[in-house]
């Protein structure tokens, strides 16, 4: 059997970039008895963009559990609303900041609804704002996109001359006919630009607007504050069309979210924010991490006690598993909270269920007076289908947790769906490390003499 040099040395690296990736943002370690500290910091990398040099650093988002963050409390306006749908219209106004502040990238928010008497009101709060000011703009805005028309009018004065003046007309085209918008850039300048999409309903209005007032000025208003006044040289069909107006990359991507978002259902105000800490302590969080120290801990004795050398292996790509996890978390940025913690705990000792069908099968295989090569590869081959059962189980779990699809009949806590996200990754990366990992290095160093355990029974 060829020893898989290209899928060890594969892992090699990814091992080690994950593991460069995976070192604490910065975190200083004594030494006992030498009397020195090692610094270790997580890299950090600068990458050329159209406003600068960026530096982008890898580290660990953390849950409202964990850190804390700011809370906001909206008052709405109800004055407008019949008394039955208000509460109604509390909920509407509830889901619109939802979807605005998980599209500002605010992970795990908590929204929720307070009503007492007359008062109607918002409670938000956002784990790890570093920018109260930004969240506050997005939050309190009610994004109300129109277009208007200014034609050129002739009058006459009283001495009879022509006096040339400008009237506004009103149009049936509005936000609520926007398909979804998206920060673009100009081919040209390389301005950033905001690029709208209406609905079918919306393209025929546009079309028509366009078609009909050629020479006209259209006039794109946000808020009641104009952005922008393209002259109509010719039809426009298609529904597409581009705001521009001395953006940056920020302001045109935060317009981008607050029409896509939609605007409110009732006027809305701030009337407090806050700093709020953390709902565990700290001593809780580190009792958490512990107590995962200590699963992993057991399941790598446990591995190494049952199936001796074999048990080492697997041990180690367990211990890829862990650097691997940590390195994705903070790639893609997974909101780090209690019952996340939790499932990684309950992931780790998943993610060791491959190996011991593997191990087990091998045995089997021996026993039946295979040659150990062969007993190998049938040990993984005929695992693969029980491994692939229990996991494709566990992964509709998952995204029955994550209800990325947003189901109303399903859950939609943050809290769940964090721990949802934490299993679901712990899987897949348990299905990698155990038929990839495990399988390239028994190839690589386990031979006939070294299974021990396999010939005692």
């Amino acid at each position: 059997m060829r020893k898989p040099w290209r899928t060890y040395l594969f892992i090699i690296v990814l091992t080690i970039l994950a593991g460069i990736i995976a070192m604490p943002v910065k975190k200083e370690i004594a030494i006992p008895y030498l009397n020195r500290t090692i610094t270790l910091q997580s890299p950090q990398f600068t990458i050329p963009s159209r406003e600068g040099p960026k530096t982008i650093a890898f580290f660990l988002k953390q849950g409202l559990d964990i850190q804390g963050g700011m809370q906001i409390v909206l008052e709405a306006d109800m004055s407008a609303i019949p008394e039955a749908e208000r509460v109604q219209a509390l909920e509407s106004a509830r889901e619109v900041i939802l979807r605005r502040v998980d599209l500002f990238g605010i992970s795990e928010p908590t929204v929720r609804t307070s009503v007492s008497g007359t008062s109607y009101r918002l409670v938000i709060e956002l784990p790890g704002v570093t920018n109260p000011d930004e969240a506050l703009k997005l939050v309190g805005q009610t994004a109300k996109l129109e277009f208007m028309l200014l034609k050129e009018t002739v009058t006459q004065d009283a001495s009879g001359s022509a006096v040339p003046s400008q009237e506004i007309v009103a149009t049936d085209l509005d936000g609520s006919k926007l398909k979804k918008a998206a920060l673009q850039f100009n081919q040209q300048t390389g301005e950033p630009v905001v690029g709208i999409q209406f609905t079918d309903e919306g393209a025929a209005s546009f079309g028509k607007i366009t078609e009909e007032n050629v020479g006209s000025t259209l006039a794109i208003i946000l808020d009641n504050s104009l952005l922008m006044m393209p002259r109509i040289n010719e039809a426009i069909y298609g529904g597409s069309a581009i705001i521009s107006g001395g953006f940056t990359v920020e302001s045109a991507r935060q317009l981008a979210v607050q029409l896509n978002a939609g605007a409110l259902p009732v006027p809305i105000k701030v009337i407090g924010q806050s700093t709020i800490g953390a709902s565990l302590g700290t001593d809780s969080v580190q009792k958490s991490v512990i107590a995962g120290l200590i699963g992993l801990g057991t399941v790598i004795a446990f591995m190494i006690i049952i199936y001796g050398y074999s048990g080492v292996l697997a041990s180690i790509a367990l211990a890829i598993y862990a650097v691997l996890t940590v390195a994705i978390y903070k790639i893609i940025g997974v909101t780090i909270t209690v019952p996340g913690i939790a499932g990684l705990i309950l992931s780790i000792g998943m993610a060791v269920d491959a190996n011991i069908l593997i191990f087990e099968r091998m045995k089997e295989e021996l026993r039946a007076g295979k040659p150990f090569e062969r007993a190998m590869e049938l040990g993984f081959g005929r695992a693969w289908d029980s491994i692939k059962d229990a996991n494709i189980t566990t992964i509709i779990t998952a995204f029955v947790l994550i209800n990325p699809l947003n189901f109303s009949f399903l859950n939609s806590s943050g809290l769940v769906r964090g721990f949802g996200i934490t299993l679901l990754i712990g899987v897949l990366l348990g299905l990698f490390t155990g038929i990839v990992v495990t399988r390239t290095l028994v190839r690589m160093f386990l031979h006939d003499d070294r299974v021990v355990e396999s010939k005692k029974v």
